[in-house]
Formats: structure tokens, C-alpha cells, sequence
């Protein structure tokens, strides 16, 4: 039997366990084990049924995805999954843990389904653009009908083993022992002479025709403002309505065109890429050198948007926080921004009386420095001001115990400047938070130059409970989003004084996948913000280099965007997204006529040329100077932080899609127009001269 297969017979019944740690992933041994599993099931006279269960942790999490795009190895999982259900002996599969994607569809092959009341099923094949390729589009519809099949497929959430039995996918749920449970279920089939019924034959979901007419309609319709430019979630729509009236074979042969044609979209590429980059950007080289140190409480200093925010997700990760303000006043505010959060998860479910009462038992809000002596961490987060935050960390440096870990939540500064102000700069580190910090998955952790390796991972462990992306990010201004963000912020600026409108901009770059605009953002975010850090930085800025003074006109006439209701666009009666702000041409005018500017048309492909050749070019610096560790994690950065679309893979596995030496020719072109501006990254001529990707460097 195949190592990652074990076989064992308990009574009249063969136990088909997989062994495939951590997630018993169906790969290609796994798929050969158990067709020789089953066979040699059906080769021994005393057994009468079967049962496939998971070891470790759970059942099959899904199939192998590191062999798509790669050549087919046969028995592929649909064929599996066919043979599974064609068994003559009835099979039962035990479920524990997750039954996700290939895992379900292998569980929906078998004939009965117990579970443990703890387990999950899902088909999330749609996060990597992608949809189920073994039978699920058209096995689980006859069970559970096609609104439930649409809505557990294009938004690829699991659901829980209550609602499965709900829906008739699974039989019975045990809270008990799960194989002793499926013995004893195995035992009943066999005594009681049940009798098996495929799923490819079963009808329950069938039955209600108009329903499921309906769901298909408005599926479609939903799709069309909800996918973003997707194309899996629409096949996925095709195959399950294939199933509401075709004969399985039928429906297989059309789910396996419609998988083929997914597999072979760029989307499906970047969405996998992203998948990996996820999951490697924890992987650093101070946490291979050292453990974390001890993190069970955390001090907040600042109890405004970020630090309420910082605060929310420390007490929801099991923590104790003590929050620190000036004055009673502040600690006021502070308290109602932490438990309006809390009450808005009451009112939606997420959290009940109880459950707010024992997060708050945790929460002490104080103006005593002297409270947050004993925390293991201490997270400042006060205004974006280099010598305020100096001046908060030499207050800590006095008060807080030897071994704990000193940290900045920081936008832009210096975190070697902000850890001078302390007698142990090496246990300081930067943590860029994203706001909301309680919704946000992203954190930047900023390493400055001479950190302890415990402490770095300390930070890491603190993304872990507050289940943030981590992303390790050299010490520079900006480090590596804001960095980025500067420059296409700038290269935006650019186009509009150059002939574009900031709609134009904005439509363009929706177009391309992000859910909004540069300018849409700005105003968002508060110009005032981006304002306050051009002037901070004006006497460091190269007289040389072009500058574009628009925004700074609409930030003296007190325009700060959504906050003021005015800024790029305009927000009447407080309406979320804005319309056109009249008094916004005469500005820009004003500022071309200055400089003797003619206005230009620009098509939204050469604005998207521009504006993705400025973000990949000072994103590629960044990886050469080392801010980021590797190309895959510049691209969870502004996954995860800034909207870029996840279908894309993040801008440098775009780069690659696109073609290095094509963009290495365009900013050539666009040197011609602003050399200061336009210096080709030296990492990114290097890759393209040797014919290279940035995929490489991951």
C-alpha cells in the first residue's frame, strides 16, 4: 500500500485512511493509493463496506495545486471520484477537520457522509480562479439545488456541518469519536441492508425547477457588479446550471472543459501566485534564528482610530491591552471607538453579552504610564510626528520592563531614529498597521538595523494571533507600500496635469481591477494627510524634479476630501462615493497655465501603461535594495494593503504576465518625456537582458 494510503480491515468494514500531512492534499500518490486501497478492498470476501477518513487533522483540504498547469498524471482526481462512486460496496466518507474542494468532492463520490459537528465543507476552488473539476458543479446541485450550490462556490466561504445536513450533503453528524462513529454507521448499512444511491443520481436539488431558474438569473445578474472583471465565478454559473438538466457524463464533459478553460487563464496564474505569496511572506530569517519572545499582553499608547483599532484586534486575538491616553477625555474617546466596534458585532451577530463582557475584562484604558509596566509589548501609535513619537518611546524606555518589546506604528518615519530615543534600540521595531487595523489583514514589519532576532519574531507572532499577513519590510521611508504608493500617487498627478481628468484616471484604474481610484482614495484617506507630508518634506525634495501643485491648491482652500466634503470630487448629503467637483477644472487650469502646459488626450491604456510602469519599476527597486525580501512579497503588500486586484497576482507577478522586456521598453519610451523621473530600475534591465522574471527570485 502507498505510504501516504494506509489500508485496514475492522470487522466487515475497510478503513482507507490518508496519511498526506498537513492537509492530506490529493496529489498523484494520494489519487494511486486509493484506487489500489479500493481494489484491494473489493479483492477481500469479508468486507462488506468501506470507509475513507482523514488523519491528522482532516480530511483532504483540497487537491495538490502545485501540479497545476504541469503535465496530467492519471488517475486524475474526476476519474477518483467516478470510481469511488461506481463502488458495488457502499463507501462511506468520514469527515473531520475540512472537506475542501477535491476533499468534498471526493466525500460527494462516496455514498453516505458522517461528520464531526466540529467539521467544515466548501468548494473554494474560485479563490484561485479556478472551479470544482471532479464533479463538484455537478454532484452537489442534485443534492442541495443551485442557489445553495452558487453561493458555496463563487464566494468559496465553507460552510458548517449543521448547514450540510440542512442541505442533505451529510448524513449524520457525530460529536463523538469519529471513526468509532463510522463503524458503527458502516455496521447499520450492512446489517439494515441500506441501500446505495449514487449522488450523480439523486434528484433532491432537482425537484424545484423554478427556484432553481431563479437563482441561476440572478446569480448572472449579481456577477456582473460583484466579480470584478472574474471569470471563474461565471463558469461556475454555467457548469451548475448544466447540471440542473443534463445527464452527469454530459455535465462532467462540459465541467472539464469549463475547469481546462479556467486552468488556462491568467487569472488563474496570478490568483495561484497569490495563494503562495500568502503563505510565504511569513517565512523570514530572524524566526529560523530564534523564538519569540513571551506575548500575552500589550500596551497601547494612543487611543485614536489606529490605536482603538490596534487595540480591537489585540483583545479579539485573546490579549490583554492596557491603552494609554493623555487625559481622561481622550481615554473617553478612546473607550467608545473600542466598544462601538464591539456593540456593531453584537448587532450583526458576531459576538453576544457574554462574549462582549469577557473581551472588555481584558481592556484597561488608564493615564497612568506606570500601568503598561509589566506588558510584554507596547504598540505606540500617536500622531505621525518624528519628535512626538521620540519623546513617547523615552517615556517607555523608563517605564516598561527590560524585555519587552518596544514598537511604532509608523506610516513613513525612521524607525533607527524613533529607536535612538531609547537605551535599547535593538528591542524597537516598526509595525505598520492599516486602517482599519482591526479589519485590515495587512502588517509591515519594519526592521531596523540592528534588531534582536527573538524580537523580529516576536512581531511575527503578534501577525499570527491577530491574524494579519505579515510582510518584513526594510527600514526607508515609506517602507515598501507608501513607498510605492508615492510614486504612482505622483505618476497620477502627472497625468492629470498633463491632459487627463482624475475621473479618468480613476475609471482606468477600476477598469483594470482595483475597487477604486488613486484620487478616490486620496479623498478617502483626507488630503490634508498627504499635504502635511509634502510640506514636512519640501526642503529635501530635488528642485529638478517635476511637482505638481494641484493637490496642495485644493488643500488651501480647505478641500480635504470626504472629511470636509470636498476635495477631487464632491460629496453632497454625505454620499460615499463622490460626483464631479465643478471648481475642480478652474485649479487645474491655473496650474498648466503656470507651467505652459497643453493639454493632451490619453487613452485609458496608455494612462494603465504609465501608472503600472511607474508602480513595477520603483517596486523592483525595492526588492533590489533589499526592503522587501523577496518579489512575492511586494506583492502581498499591495494585495492585501493598497487594492491591487488579486486575480493580477500583485504588480510583480504582473510584470512577468506582461512581459519584462516589453515594460523595460516602455519606460524607455516614457524616459524620453521626464528622464528625472523615469530611471529604469537596474534589478528590472537585469531580469529583462536575461530573459528572467521576478518569479525567479521567489
Amino acid at each position: 500500500m502507498s505510504d501516504v494510503i494506509s489500508f485496514e480491515i475492522v470487522g466487515e468494514t475497510a478503513v482507507i485512511t490518508f496519511n498526506n500531512p498537513p492537509v492530506n492534499a490529493l496529489g498523484h500518490k494520494v489519487r494511486s493509493g486509493i484506487v489500489e486501497a479500493l481494489e484491494t478492498a473489493n479483492n477481500t470476501s469479508t468486507v462488506k463496506a468501506i470507509i475513507l477518513i482523514g488523519g491528522g487533522r482532516t480530511f483532504p483540504a483540497g487537491a495538490d495545486i502545485t501540479e497545476f498547469g504541469g503535465p496530467l498524471l492519471e488517475p486524475g482526481l474526476p476519474a477518483v471520484v467516478n470510481i469511488i462512486e461506481n463502488q458495488k460496496l457502499p463507501v462511506i466518507a468520514a469527515i473531520h477537520g475540512t472537506a475542501l474542494g477535491g476533499g468534498l468532492e471526493i466525500a460527494l463520490g462516496a455514498h453516505f457522509r458522517i461528520a464531526l459537528n466540529t467539521a467544515k465543507i466548501g468548494l473554494p476552488e474560485v479563490h484561485l480562479g479556478l472551479l470544482p473539476g471532479a464533479g463538484g458543479t455537478q454532484r452537489f446541485p442534485r443534492i442541495a439545488g443551485a442557489k445553495a450550490s452558487i453561493e458555496l462556490m463563487t464566494s468559496g466561504t465553507p460552510i458548517n456541518v449543521d448547514m450540510a445536513n440542512k442541505l442533505g450533503v451529510i448524513d449524520r453528524i457525530t460529536h463523538d469519536d469519529l471513526l468509532a462513529s463510522a463503524l458503527i454507521f458502516s455496521q447499520e448499512i450492512i446489517e439494515q441492508k441500506i441501500q446505495i444511491v449514487k449522488t450523480s443520481e439523486r434528484t433532491d436539488g432537482l425537484i424545484d425547477e423554478k427556484s432553481n431558474k431563479e437563482a441561476i438569473v440572478n446569480a448572472r445578474a449579481a456577477l456582473k457588479s460583484k466579480a470584478l472583471g472574474l471569470h471563474a465565478p461565471f463558469r461556475i454559473v454555467d457548469c451548475i446550471e448544466m447540471s440542473l438538466t443534463c445527464p452527469l457524463t454530459e455535465g462532467l464533459q462540459y465541467e472539464r472543459e469549463a475547469f481546462i478553460d479556467c486552468l488556462n487563464t491568467p487569472q488563474r496564474e496570478g490568483l495561484v501566485h497569490a495563494f503562495f505569496a500568502e503563505r510565504k511572506s511569513s517565512k523570514v530569517p530572524e524566526s529560523g534564528r530564534a523564538e519569540p519572545r513571551k506575548l500575552s499582553s500589550l500596551g497601547v499608547i494612543g487611543g485614536g482610530t489606529m490605536g482603538s483599532g490596534i487595540t480591537i484586534a489585540a483583545l479579539k486575538s485573546g490579549m490583554h491591552v492596557t491603552m494609554v491616553e493623555q487625559d481622561e477625555e481622550s481615554i473617553a474617546r478612546g473607550i467608545v471607538n473600542v466598544e462601538k466596534v464591539l456593540n456593531r458585532d453584537m448587532s450583526k451577530g458576531r459576538l453576544n453579552a457574554d462574549g462582549k463582557l469577557e473581551i472588555m475584562s481584558r481592556y484597561t484604558p488608564t493615564t497612568n504610564y506606570e500601568e503598561i509596566a509589566d506588558v510584554d509589548m507596547v504598540i505606540e501609535a500617536v500622531f505621525e510626528e518624528m519628535e512626538i513619537k521620540k519623546a513617547v518611546f523615552r517615556k517607555l524606555d523608563q517605564t516598561v520592563k527590560q524585555g519587552a518589546v518596544l514598537a511604532s506604528n509608523t506610516s513613513y518615519l525612521d524607525i533607527d531614529e524613533i529607536a535612538s530615543a531609547t537605551t535599547r534600540p535593538r528591542d524597537v521595531i516598526g509595525l505598520h498597521f492599516f486602517s482599519p487595523a482591526n479589519i485590515m489583514k495587512l502588517l509591515e514589519i519594519v526592521i531596523p538595523s540592528n534588531p534582536h532576532d527573538d524580537v523580529v519574531a516576536t512581531g511575527f507572532l503578534l501577525a499570527k494571533k491577530m491574524r494579519k499577513i505579515p510582510v518584513r519590510a526594510g527600514n526607508c521611508h515609506g517602507f515598501i507600500g507608501n513607498r510605492i504608493l508615492s510614486i504612482y500617487g505622483e505618476l497620477a498627478a502627472y497625468l492629470v496635469e498633463d491632459g487627463a481628468t482624475p475621473q479618468q484616471v480613476d475609471q482606468a484604474v477600476r477598469n483594470f481591477g482595483y475597487p477604486m481610484g488613486p484620487y478616490q482614495m486620496f479623498d478617502m484617506a483626507g488630503l490634508d494627510i498627504g499635504w502635511a507630508n509634502r510640506k514636512a518634506g519640501e526642503s529635501t525634495r530635488d528642485p529638478k524634479r517635476r511637482y505638481v501643485g494641484i493637490a496642495d491648491r485644493i488643500c488651501e482652500n480647505g478641500w480635504f476630501g470626504q472629511k470636509t466634503g470636498k476635495g477631487f470630487y464632491e460629496y453632497p448629503d454625505g454620499i460615499r462615493f463622490g460626483i464631479e467637483n465643478p471648481d475642480l477644472q478652474k485649479i487645474i487650469d491655473q496650474e498648466r497655465a503656470k507651467k505652459g502646459i497643453t493639454p493632451k488626450d490619453f487613452t485609458e491604456d496608455e494612462i494603465m501603461r504609465r501608472y503600472m510602469a511607474a508602480m513595477i519599476n520603483e517596486a523592483a527597486e525595492v526588492v533590489n535594495e533589499g526592503i522587501a525580501l523577496r518579489p512575492s512579497d511586494v506583492d502581498v503588500t499591495l494585495l492585501y494593503g493598497y487594492g491591487f486586484p488579486r486575480y493580477r497576482g500583485g504588480p510583480l507577478k504582473y510584470a512577468d504576465m506582461y512581459g519584462l522586456q516589453k515594460l523595460v521598453k516602455d519606460i524607455k519610451e516614457f524616459e524620453n518625456e521626464d528622464p528625472i523621473f523615469w530611471k529604469l530600475s537596474p534589478l528590472l534591465e537585469k531580469l529583462a537582458k536575461e530573459n528572467k522574471t521576478f518569479d525567479s527570485l521567489n
